[in-house]
């Protein structure tokens, strides 16, 4: 079994912790008793204590264990336990007195690699379990696999014959795994063993045959030590969960028949032979069980007779829900033209995928409630079922469209094909976009399960493949698993989430599809309109696909100034974020400085989200200037009978631009291409742009569009109309009433002046008059 980070469950449950020389480092764990002697708990390494542990001693012997799913682990963890009481407790031959430990500085370990994976990796662990013995804090001998106590052993004799010479038995009375005392009948043992070795030499001498369970050409497969096969390990995956107890198949990696002999010797003459295994063992791990598994096959014949098929809504539920076979429906009403435009096409599509794809229909004014359920909300809407799974088709309608839709449905529905190097280079050479889904042996059942309900939503756009090698680890620089990326015209763009939870995220990961399966330089169509223009500033090739090389020429050219367009922006957005990095350091600096921490804390805290940071997202296209003839001159004022022409079109801003700063027509060249875009993006922008509508209309639409962004701040300004609206209307009512309507009456004016002249007058007389 190979490594996992992302196990759930450590392996290590059959063995104690850990010896240390350092009393704190040895965890509460109690003793075990072998020979009477109470022996201490294994030694645990972790990353923090491992090159210490080493250097205390000349000698160190580590096991690594993964989880309990590993049954070579299970099988094998009493082995070493027993390896290292038994050598605990015994006693050197020429220092009876001495203790094992003591005498040839030479101590027991573990380490668990789910817990510190890198540490495993870092010491090249690559299989489960693996044994590793130590000189000097470096590495001399390993033993792969669940090896038997024997093999164990010899490792260890080779390095304690090493460090005390001639202090060793010629033959050592191995214990059986999981024994808590020494063999009995040591001598007899010894002497039945060195009969055994006297009678191998003896045939080898005269040149015997070996048995054929050895020979390479044996039927039998042969597997790594302590090597469980894959169809093995899925039969036991099946199974209601009952543990069966595995033995080691070999006792030896020198392709030896001793374990045969000696059973022989002691009567075992019905016992089946062993299974031989190779050196480096490698169980299946979950990927391979789950890549080796076969795609269920439809229950019938795909559309036998070539026709259009009826569905109601209980042959819909029979022949379409329940089965894992792949349908292409049509929901549809008698009363639409639409529908009624496209009958021809749809018979003439069934007929074609005779054999291959379902083909059906549902008369939406008899199945309402199908169509209901299904999200059916227009007519036609056309959908591909596959198990379960539905994904809608938005294109043209024509037949040539329908069945480059249905090929590409059939290749995905088929299952996402595991690729290697080649086969990918091969692939690049076919498709503009895939998706690689990167897995290694930690990756679980759950990881492809999320991946394959995506698959349905990529018809029609892009190409999915899976992949286990290391060659395209390598070349798209891939360290953490399971990773996704999109590889256009060569070109990697990754999915930037790491999180297995953010990896099976379909929804996330599915809008994150969208925004990137579109090749680098699509051309663009009726279904892909919105997808190009909408939110973003697009340089359109306007050109001629009848053209021959000058098409393919200029699209070449296209392609050039995207890849260029694409590497400024990546360094732009390195460098903004390095720029960002340097402010909050330098923000941690200072109020270190200070000594400042509540400012060290908050400078800590500020995350670095580029997200925040407004981009001017800039797209690339061509389209069919003799299709789109019409549309193009009224829009643009272009016509490609002049010449190919380059556009660059702010489709929400209703602007565009047609010339370079010289005030020449932009041409389809890499170099007029970037000039033009950079000064429009990036600014001073000295040329001017033209509108693809008149003035007054780009007003109210510019108007209409920021209230649905800022609603809030819409319904404000209205109301502010509103009131300023009523206030101006009172005031100018009130002052109509009071100057009758606006024109000043001249008998109104004249009775005016005449009163204040008298009321003047009369204060004059009463004063100058006599009194009586």
């Amino acid at each position: 079994m190979r490594l996992s980070p992302f196990a759930l469950l450590a392996g290590v449950s059959a063995l104690a912790r850990a010896q240390s020389l350092d009393k704190d480092a040895v965890p509460n764990k109690e003793n075990t008793v072998f020979n009477g002697i109470s022996v201490p708990p294994l030694l645990e390494l972790t990353p923090a204590t491992f090159d210490a542990e080493l250097k205390r001693s000349k000698y160190m012997m580590t096991l690594t264990t993964f989880s309990p799913y590993c049954p070579h682990c299970a099988d094998f963890a009493p082995v070493f336990q027993t390896a290292y009481e038994f050598y605990y407790t015994s006693h050197p031959e020429d220092a009876p007195d001495a203790r094992f430990m003591e005498y040839y500085d030479f101590r027991f370990a573990m380490v668990n690699c789910v817990a510190y994976y890198d540490l495993c990796v870092e010491n090249g662990v690559t299989t489960y379990p693996f044994t590793a013995l130590y000189e000097n804090g470096e590495s001399i001998g390993d033993v792969r696999g669940a090896k038997s106590i024997d093999v164990v052993s010899e490792l260890i004799e080779q390095a304690l014959e090493k460090a005390k010479p001639d202090s060793r038995p010629r033959e050592v009375n191995l214990p059986e795994p999981g024994d808590h005392e020494f063999p009995k009948g040591a001598a007899k043992v010894a002497e039945a063993k060195a009969d055994d070795a006297a009678a191998e030499d003896k045939e080898a001498d005269k040149g015997s045959k070996p048995d054929p369970l050895y020979s390479e050409d044996s039927e039998q497969q042969q597997l790594g030590d302590g090597e469980t096969s894959v169809d093995e390990s899925a039969a036991k995956d099946r199974d209601s969960g009952e543990k069966k107890p595995s033995k080691a198949a070999d006792k030896t990696d020198r392709g030896s028949n001793k374990d045969t002999d000696s059973g022989k010797a002691a009567g075992k003459k019905d016992e089946p032979p062993k299974r031989v295994f190779e050196k480096n063992w490698k169980a299946p791990t979950s990927a391979e069980i789950y890549n080796q598994r076969k795609q269920k096959k439809p229950t019938t014949t795909p559309n036998k007779n070539g026709a259009n098929i009826a569905l109601t809504a209980e042959s819909f539920e029979r022949m379409v829900t329940k089965t894992h076979d792949s349908w292409f429906i049509k929901f549809y009403a008698p009363w639409c033209s639409h529908c009624q435009a496209m009958a021809p096409t749809w018979e003439q599509l069934a007929k074609k995928y005779q054999g291959k794809l379902n083909i059906g229909e549902v008369n939406c004014d008899k199945e309402s409630r199908l169509c209901k359920e299904v999200g059916a909300r227009g007519y036609p809407t056309l959908l591909f079922f596959k198990g379960g799974e539905r994904t809608e088709y938005v294109g043209a309608r024509g037949l040539g469209d329908l069945t480059h839709y249905a090929d590409s449905a059939l290749d995905l529905a088929a299952g996402i094909p595991d690729v290697d190097a080649a086969e990918f280079e091969a692939l690049e050479k076919k498709e503009d976009v895939i998706f690689v889904y990167f897995y290694d042996h930690a990756t679980t059942t759950e990881d492809f399960l999320a991946l394959e309900r995506l698959s349905l939503s990529l018809i029609g756009h892009a190409k999915l493949v899976k992949t286990g090698d290391e060659a395209l680890y390598d070349r798209f620089k891939i360290h953490n698993f399971p990773r996704l990326l999109v590889s256009r015209e060569g070109r990697p763009t990754y999915y930037t989430p790491l999180m297995p939870s953010q990896m099976r995220d379909v929804n996330g990961v599915l809008n994150w599809m969208k925004s990137v399966w579109l090749p680098l330089v699509p051309e663009l169509t009726v279904s892909n309109a919105r997808e190009i223009m909408d939110g973003k500033t697009v340089v359109l090739a306007v050109l001629n696909r009848e053209s021959g090389d000058a098409f393919q020429s200029a699209i070449r050219e296209m392609k050039a100034a995207a890849n260029e367009w694409m590497d400024r922006q990546l360094t732009e957005f390195q460098l903004e974020r390095k720029k960002l990095r340097d402010a909050k350091q330098m923000r941690i600096e200072e109020a270190r400085d200070r000594n400042d921490e509540r400012a060290l804390n908050d400078a800590k805290a500020i995350r670095i989200d580029m997200n925040d940071v407004a981009r001017q997202e800039v797209g690339f296209a061509w389209v069919d200037g003799v299709f789109w003839q019409r549309w193009i001159r009224n829009t643009y004022g272009v016509d490609v009978s002049d010449g190919e022409r380059v556009i660059i079109t702010d489709h929400d801003g209703y602007t565009y631009w047609d010339q370079t700063a010289t005030g020449n027509y932009i041409m389809v060249s890499r170099t007029a291409i970037s000039e033009s875009l950079d000064k429009i993006v990036y600014g001073p922008n000295t040329i001017p742009a033209k509108l693809t509508i008149s003035r007054i209309s780009k007003l109210f639409r510019d108007l209409g569009r920021n209230f649905v962004r800022h609603p809030f701040l819409g319904v404000g300004a209205v109301i502010g109309i509103l009131v300023l609206a009523y206030v101006g209307f009172r005031r100018r009512r009130a002052h109509r009433l009071r100057f009758g309507g606006g024109q000043l009456r001249m008998e109104e004016t004249m009775g005016s002046l005449g009163s204040l002249k008298d009321g003047l007058l009369g204060q004059q007389s009463a004063g100058n008059a006599k009194a009586d």
